[in-house]
């Protein structure tokens, strides 16, 4: 399998476990201790240093796409990737904001992570399926 496609189901499994601990944490936030909110916390920071690392080795796999973006028509294809490329810088943003400089419990900043999290999940969705035929025929070339 090339290293393109190792990246890019690692990215996958990443970006679906911060997803899903981002949830956990913000309904532990809302029904458990605040050690078990703490433990999400942890859970979540860790998978999302780990999405964030893969995520710009991804980005840096596909940056000849990037480079073409003001030679390229626009598509829905090319837009719903530019847009996710936001929201992930977005998204990564107030998540180092929220670990360096923010108490996350309950802030405007930790809403805001919270809300575009979900967006970059469903982005993230849209991106995958779209892209689905490419990620399996990569299993094939085992």
């Amino acid at each position: 399998m090339k290293k393109i496609f190792i990246v890019d189901w690692l990215l996958l499994l990443v970006a679906g476990l911060s997803a899903y601990s981002g949830v956990k944490l913000h309904i532990a936030g809302h029904f458990f201790t605040h050690e078990v909110w703490h433990n999400w916390a942890i859970f979540h920071i860790i998978t999302s240093v780990l999405f964030l690392i893969i995520g710009i080795i991804h980005i840096k796999n596909h940056w000849g796409w990037y480079k073409s973006i003001t030679k390229r028509k626009f598509n829905n294809k090319t837009g719903n990737t530019l847009f996710l490329s936001i929201v992930f810088g977005l998204v990564s943003l107030t998540g180092i904001v929220l670990i360096l400089f923010v108490n996350g419990a309950n802030s405007y900043i930790g809403i805001w992570h919270y809300r575009l999290g979900l967006v970059i999940a469903i982005l993230s969705i849209v991106h995958i399926i779209k892209r689905w035929h490419l990620l399996r025929k990569s299993i094939n070339s085992i």
